[in-house]
């Protein structure tokens, strides 16, 4: 009879331990189960026609930039660039941003910032200077030592700040388009293909850096683009309390310091100061570069210089399209000046399937000058 009871409580304890078993490693299928389907499946690699949607089926551009992608993507190819040297450079305004509405997002925002939200902070100069601006202006070093001198004594963080806090305005050149809102779609999944694609996304700006950071760090390329990969004018700074140390060297930051604008400026992100400044902070030669205007033509000869290592290509955006933007330029005269100077060009009015985000259009109207009073 005992050594029944002990044969039949063996038998008990196997069952128990078998069903145990049974139950774990259906739990674990469960788990595993219920896991797979809380991670989503691989992506399968978009082509370059469906990543650039909204761009034209029949765009020349387009199908030369894909094949390009195409190109160095290619491991063991002819063209193949190391993820490493895939660099791309974009200009921001009237490349990446609207800069008709009616002019560039940091000139309207000295305008507003010296005229209607914080005029006791400037002289009666730099207000007549805002109030002076009108369409046909430079935009010129002088103008940008002006935009330095209006900012004077704010800390970094509060002309980010205040670059966002602009931003939310809305402009009257467009319908339903805030300051911030003026990204070109197409341009978007552009600078989105391209990331997805192994290269390294950098902004290189006529704006001051702060501004532009402010404006791509809230913009749709946010996640494509870090602040240390924007490159803009550059107002001085200095450290609060030692503005007027002739050096930097004399010294030293404490926990708490702040870093403040003193109104002094280094230098204007135009012309040759592109070329120079990616050298200095990239130090090395873009492959692709996209720009849309005389100012950007020395980032775009870098680019292309016969001493790249690599295959580049630089295309210009031409603003044609008076239709759906307040584009004046004339594509056959503009297209064929910058195919003689080597670049691709891009027509906003034939390229782009669409230009901004849904419910955005052009207004009737697209410049009111400031009050008179204002100033």
């Amino acid at each position: 009879m005992e050594n029944e009871k002990r044969s039949s409580e063996k038998n008990i304890w196997r069952v128990v331990a078998i069903t145990a078993l049974i139950l774990c490693v259906a739990l674990a299928a469960c788990w595993a189960a219920l896991s797979l389907k809380s991670k989503p499946a691989a992506a399968k690699p978009t082509s370059g026609e469906e990543a650039l949607s909204s761009w034209a089926s029949d765009s020349e551009a387009r199908d030369k930039l894909i094949s390009y992608v195409n190109a160095v993507t290619k491991e063991g190819g002819e063209d193949f660039i190391p993820i490493k040297d895939r660099i791309a450079v974009f200009d921001m305004d009237g490349t990446l941003t609207c800069e008709t509405y009616y002019t560039y997002y940091d000139t309207m925002m000295f305008i507003e910032y010296c005229l209607y939200d914080h005029p006791e902070r400037v002289s009666d100069e730099l207000k007549q200077i805002a109030a002076s601006i009108k369409p046909g202006y430079v935009a010129d070093e002088n103008l940008a030592r002006s935009f330095a001198k209006a900012y004077a004594g704010m800390t970094v963080e509060e002309l980010y700040n205040y670059a966002l806090e602009f931003g939310q305005k809305k402009t009257e050149s467009f319908e339903n388009m805030r300051y911030m809102d003026g990204c070109y779609i197409p341009m978007v999944e552009l600078v989105k293909y391209l990331y997805d694609n192994g290269f390294t996304i950098y902004v290189i700006s006529g704006t001051e850096r702060t501004t532009t950071r402010a404006i791509v760090a809230n913009s749709p390329i946010s996640a494509y683009v870090t602040p240390n990969h924007v490159i803009g004018t550059a107002f001085e700074v200095k450290q609060a309390g030692h503005e007027n140390e002739s050096s930097n060297m004399n010294f030293k930051y404490e926990n708490g310091d702040e870093l403040i604008l003193t109104g002094g400026f280094i230098q204007k992100n135009l012309n040759g100061n592109k070329a120079i400044w990616i050298e200095r902070e990239i130090g090395q030669r873009p492959v692709l570069a996209f720009g849309n205007s005389g100012s950007d033509t020395s980032m775009m000869n870098y680019t292309v210089d016969s001493r790249n290592p690599y295959p580049a290509q630089a295309y210009m955006i031409v603003a044609d399209d008076d239709v759906r933007e307040w584009g004046t330029q004339d594509w056959e005269a503009k297209s064929a000046d910058h195919r003689a100077k080597g670049y691709i060009p891009i027509s906003m009015k034939n390229d782009f399937v669409r230009i901004y985000a849904e419910g955005i259009t052009k207004a009737d109207t697209q410049y009111n000058a400031p009050e008179a009073d204002a100033a």
